[in-house]
């Protein structure tokens, strides 16, 4: 008997499986580097921060950011997030602008600024599909607004949000502007310039098809940010103080060069194949998979209904199905992996009326097919 083969719908959690170069690499630096960047002056030591360079060099080259140097690795988006949020000189009475779409790595870090200066949350108005209305920003900004933060992707939706608009508005008003493109950067080309960005925060783990454990913070030249951890950098360890220089200001104790490494990697991959011709891959896949949805009237789907105005993310439910049912059925019965609930975003889900249960979601990436996406909207129909 053939045994079934299991199909991976949650790319959006993170990305699988990995370019075959990231794996070569993973091996290789066990094998022949495994030092720590800036701890020694001997070959495998210097080669390993050569690594981190180009992965910076790389990452920059992506997002059209003016200096490596301005690209902070992180653990995560999350970590990034909270680097940029909880960095900034909040007083009390200030005021942040947010999506009523934001992830959790956004929601929790405000709320604690929230609960501990009495930092205001504002919410940006959108339309019906979940987009902000950037020509009514004005209604809702307020005289201590400082941040104005939106994700650039939906991880429930998948609604792509007007990022250049928001960020020549927020310009415009001397305003911070942060975004969190966890769902973007790798399969939506992202330009931090020409969209007025200040501090844009992304992993390495999903899109960029990079190892768990990876991420980014781009800072914007003559901005910085308050420091939330302090330690060895491998550099003017004479100092009782944290270096005040990029990126070691923000960069305490041994990078995670093994991950750093892979991910150097899957950002050549994805270079190479061009982000352009990921997205108009991941755009076919979404009206491949929403002409079949169109055809299961007891599946509802959310967000944008144009494939073009969404990244490769579909949250649905089946009548008279919980969520986590449907995940598990698929499973069970299928052998597809899909992630049900919340999402870490429990705002988008009220937005779209499936708080508290929330969705079963599909996540699609440059390794996904037409033949898996058949192989879905079977299971979809069956369970229907």
């Amino acid at each position: 008997m053939n045994r079934m083969e299991e199909i991976y719908f949650d790319n959006a959690a993170t990305s699988f499986p990995k370019p075959e170069a990231v794996l070569r690499r993973l091996d290789d630096f066990h094998r022949s580097l495994g030092a720590s960047a800036g701890r020694g002056a001997y070959p495998r030591a210097v080669a390993t921060g050569r690594v981190l360079q180009e992965c910076r060099e790389e990452l920059a080259r992506l997002i059209h950011a003016e200096d490596p140097k301005r690209i902070i690795f992180t653990l995560n988006a999350s970590d990034g997030l909270n680097f940029a949020v909880k960095g900034l000189p909040w007083k009390r009475g200030d005021r942040a602008l947010i999506s009523p779409y934001e992830h959790n790595s956004v929601l929790r870090p405000m709320h604690a600024l929230k609960a501990r200066l009495g930092v205001a949350i504002d919410l940006m108005p959108v339309d019906a599909e979940g987009r902000v209305i950037v020509e009514k920003l004005n209604t809702v900004l307020r005289p201590k607004t400082r941040l104005i933060c939106c994700l650039h992707a939906s991880n429930v939706t998948g609604v792509i949000q007007p990022i250049k608009a928001v960020g020549e508005f927020a310009r415009s008003k001397g305003i911070l502007f942060l975004v969190d493109a966890a769902q973007s950067v790798g399969a939506v080309p992202v330009d931090v310039r020409a969209s007025r960005v200040d501090f844009l925060a992304f992993p390495g783990h999903k899109a960029l098809l990079g190892p768990l454990g990876t991420g980014g913070l781009y800072i914007r030249p003559g901005l910085d940010l308050i420091p939330l951890r302090e330690g060895g950098t491998g550099s003017a360890s004479e100092k009782e103080v944290q270096p005040d220089f990029l990126p070691d200001r923000f960069e305490s104790g041994s990078h995670n060069a093994f991950g750093i490494s892979g991910w150097l990697e899957a950002v050549k991959f994805i270079r190479r194949k061009g982000v352009e011709n990921i997205r108009r891959h991941e755009v076919g896949l979404l009206r491949h998979f929403f002409e079949g949805l169109d055809r299961i009237p007891a599946v509802r789907r959310f967000g944008p209904v144009k494939p073009e105005s969404r990244a490769a993310v579909v949250s649905l439910v089946i009548d008279g199905q919980k969520p986590l049912e449907t995940a598990q059925r698929l499973w069970k019965d299928a052998k597809l992996m899909v992630r049900a609930g919340l999402h870490c975003a429990p705002w988008a889900h009220r937005a779209i009326g499936t708080f508290p249960l929330g969705t079963a979601r599909f996540s699609f990436g440059p390794f996904t097919t037409h033949q898996h996406i058949d192989r879905a909207l079977s299971a979809l129909k069956k369970l229907a």
